[in-house]
């Protein structure tokens, strides 16, 4: 089994022997290491993203709006991915955005778990009905249970999770009124056995 900084070196100097700079090679490398994490298929995606790429151009998007679609055929789930991190703070407020068309949508993937942990907040994705939830790139939720190549994801839906507690204010009042049990007041003795060496002390 091959290990994650295998993988990740293997990525990073494939991606620049593609054509991509050392810096995308690295943010590149580093995304297919979280994938592969996680359990979903980073080096698989990747390796026949880079097969395609030699045959058919894919599309920038400098400007990410709640809207997106593009031009030409599809996407580059790269590109897309480190314009996403680069925006991810105006985006954040934006809340829901769609695009249409990317290319291996699970490269794309990726670069959204990055973001989530720099936002600090839970990102939910759909592409084309399969549901990922991202929470701060430390997991990854999904109903994909298969380890098949996506080659194309022709509606993903991005949406950005507030942050907000599971549980209601009675159930924390309650839970809170119990902890307080250990509040209690200390008797003599316990102040005394917790003061320290006390008068035995021969040092």
């Amino acid at each position: 089994m091959k290990s994650l900084s295998e993988i990740e070196t293997t990525a990073k100097r494939a991606s620049r022997a593609t054509g991509f700079s050392w810096g995308v090679a690295e943010d590149v490398s580093k995304s297919i290491r979280i994938l592969e994490l996680f359990g979903l298929p980073g080096v698989k995606n990747l390796n026949q993203y880079f097969k395609d790429r030699n045959v058919q151009k894919f599309e920038s998007l400098n400007l990410i709006k709640e809207e997106n679609t593009p031009s030409l055929r599809y996407y580059c789930p790269i590109m897309l991915g480190l314009n996403f991190l680069d925006q991810v703070k105006s985006i954040e407020q934006i809340k829901k955005i769609n695009f249409k068309n990317i290319a291996y949508p699970i490269i794309f993937l990726s670069f959204l778990s990055r973001a989530s942990e720099i936002i600090g907040k839970k990102i939910y994705v759909n592409i084309d009905k399969i549901e990922f939830l991202l929470n701060y790139n430390v997991n990854i939720f999904s109903n994909l249970f298969d380890h098949e190549l996506l080659s194309e994801g022709k509606k993903i839906d991005v949406e950005i999770i507030d942050n907000q507690d599971n549980f209601s204010d009675n159930e924390w009042k309650e839970l809170y009124k119990l902890s307080e049990n250990t509040f209690v007041e200390e008797t003599e003795s316990l102040k005394q056995g917790g003061a320290g060496a006390g008068l035995t002390d021969n040092d």
